[in-house]
């Protein structure tokens, strides 16, 4: 059995794409609509390309930045904060450091703002 075996060499890199955009367009425009189109485009959080090409094929951009509502910040800032000071006082205690009363009342402040952060959320995803 002589049959020669070839093996196709994998030569790595990227994968070749089906649709290959190889054709350019120039759009002639002066440097002030150039920088705006730009500036747009950056708005959009997209390529230049991208932005023309969507712009004159569908009409209309959809933004990839997803905006996050003011509340979600307040809440995320709220536990950040909550999370700090929980890890002061798990270091004391790893510490064997005891609490003293001014300590143990901020910890009933944190967990009654806990519980309220915890209904402001379930209040806020009905």
């Amino acid at each position: 059995m002589n049959a020669a075996i070839t093996y196709k060499k994998n030569k790595g890199g990227r994968p070749k794409k089906a649709v290959k955009r190889d054709q350019q367009l120039a759009v002639m425009c002066t440097m002030l609509e150039r920088k705006l189109i730009e500036t747009k485009a950056r708005s959009f959080n997209v390529s230049l390309s991208e932005f023309l090409r969507n712009l004159a094929l569908e009409g209309q951009i959809d933004r990839k930045i997803k905006m996050i509502p003011k509340e979600v910040l307040l809440f995320t800032a709220t536990l950040n904060h909550l999370a700090a000071n929980m890890n002061q006082v798990a270091k004391k205690r790893n510490q064997h450091d005891e609490l003293n009363a001014i300590e143990r009342a901020g910890l009933m402040v944190m967990s009654t703002e806990i519980k309220k952060l915890a209904d402001d959320i379930k209040t806020y995803l009905k």
